[in-house]
């Protein structure tokens, strides 16, 4: 399915929290996936991943395009000129397009390039006061603050790290911060994208997450919106393990046995983007 990101009118998403809460957890992942990929051997680099038909080396050089990506954005958007590229992109059909040309590097070449692309963004963002966080830039839902896309990127990341280390019999570490960051916006993350197709399920629905622990109501209108607290009585709710939650609002697991309709709704939303299958 092809983005129709939101320029004009209001931002197609919020979630709560301080404007600056991103760079740690954004960095630490970045740094934490390079010293994994160090690790590895040429034939881990290439070995099959969780995404069909790429393999570790395929999910790196996808890494490196969306690092050149945000790094660009975020630096157009701090000139006060947020770019606007990403209307009619596919997330399922140009991906592999864009890694097709990498997949002639050497595993050395790729891990390089990773290295130098993740200087890049972390060096856009490093420095940053609350008003540049604040500051709009251009994510795959639309013109939102850095802070947002700074989710997105983190979210995204954590969890192409968990798809090349799992099938090598590798446990990321798991820290509450990024959990939990990656947690509310993949909850988020779906409707954001569908809201402008018209296609996206209205209602507000609530996320009680264990280690860490983790709660808010997910508010689904013209917008989407990430309160922070324990969901009102009523709300259809999801419960489970944080990180297991991830990985089910990602498309990478089923959701909880017991999980509300809407919340099979909202999955099926986002497998429509990238044009996938919910689990079950």
């Amino acid at each position: 399915m092809k983005l129709s990101p939101r320029y004009d009118g209001p931002a197609i998403l919020a979630i709560d929290g301080d404007p600056g809460d991103q760079g740690v957890p954004l960095a630490r992942q970045r740094r934490r996936l390079e010293s994994l990929l160090a690790g590895l051997g040429e034939d881990e680099w290439r070995a099959p991943t969780r995404c069909d038909g790429w393999t570790v080396q395929d999910v790196a050089a996808h890494l490196v395009g969306v690092n050149a990506f945000w790094e660009g954005s975020v630096v157009s958007g701090l000139a006060g000129s947020p770019t606007r590229v990403l209307g009619g992109f596919d997330p399922a059909a140009h991906p592999p397009l864009m890694i097709e040309p990498m997949r002639a590097q050497s595993p050395r070449e790729t891990f390089d390039q990773l290295v130098t692309s993740d200087d890049g963004f972390l060096g856009a963002v490093a420095d940053l006061d609350d008003d540049g966080w604040s500051a709009t830039s251009e994510s795959p839902a639309g013109h939102v603050s850095v802070r947002l896309l700074a989710h997105h990127a983190l979210w995204d990341a954590w969890v192409h790290e968990r798809d090349i280390a799992l099938p090598l019999g590798l446990t990321p570490a798991v820290e509450a911060d990024e959990v939990a960051s990656s947690l509310r916006y993949a909850a988020a993350v779906g409707p954001a994208l569908t809201i402008s197709q018209g296609r996206a399920s209205r209602g507000v629905l609530g996320v009680v997450a264990s280690d860490p622990d983790v709660t808010f109501t997910l508010e689904v209108g013209d917008s989407v919106l990430v309160r922070d607290g324990t969901p009102l009585a009523g709300v259809p709710c999801l419960y489970g393990d944080a990180v297991e939650l991830v990985e089910a609002l990602s498309v990478r697991a089923p959701l909880p046995d017991g999980a509300p309709d809407a919340w099979h709704e909202l999955i099926r939303g986002l497998a429509t983007v990238f044009d996938t299958v919910p689990q079950t």
